[in-house]
């Protein structure tokens, strides 16, 4: 008797050939808000049970001439750390920006994202209010440097892609 394929990849014979745990381990992504009130919603999102995710409310930045621009994170506690550092240790890295909001520390996050092989996901969240022209000019803003541009209305949306890219 000829078994079909299906059939004959559901064998125990065949089954003994595949990988018994799950293959999608938890990622170290960074969670960045770009502004005061993408910094609420981070604060209202860190708060779900998270694997390998990291949210930081704030960036700043020292001055300094060129490429050797110093930025800081501010974690949700608090702390400060090294964007740089934050991104090596990153799998990915994700900012969120409310429309029409200024995103200038976009360039440096994607150098260093370039810098070390990361892929940097945009998420703009619309908030009450915002028109259509606000998030055309958030969009043109971060085109260029994201890998994935999302536009994601409201908390649900953001925990979903954060679900999504294994945080």
């Amino acid at each position: 008797m000829l078994l079909s394929e299906s059939a004959r990849v559901t064998t125990a014979h065949e089954a003994s050939f595949r990988i018994q745990y799950p293959n999608s381990k938890p990622r170290a992504v960074k969670i960045i808000a770009l502004d005061a009130a993408s910094a609420k919603l981070v604060d209202a999102v860190s708060q779900l049970p998270w694997k390998g995710a990291a949210f930081f409310k704030s960036l700043s930045f020292e001055a300094a001439q060129g490429a050797n621009v110093k930025a800081w994170l501010n974690d949700l506690a608090g702390h400060t750390s090294d964007l740089a550092s934050e991104v090596a240790q990153a799998d990915c890295v994700v900012v969120i920006a409310g429309a029409g909001e200024d995103v200038q520390s976009v360039p440096v996050i994607a150098e260093l994202c370039t810098a070390h092989h990361k892929t940097l996901v945009a998420l703009i969240v619309p908030q009450d209010g915002a028109d259509d022209k606000s998030i055309d000019v958030s969009l043109k803003a971060l085109r260029p440097f994201a890998k994935m541009l999302v536009i994601a209305h409201g908390r649900d949306y953001v925990e979903a892609m954060l679900t999504a890219l294994r945080a």
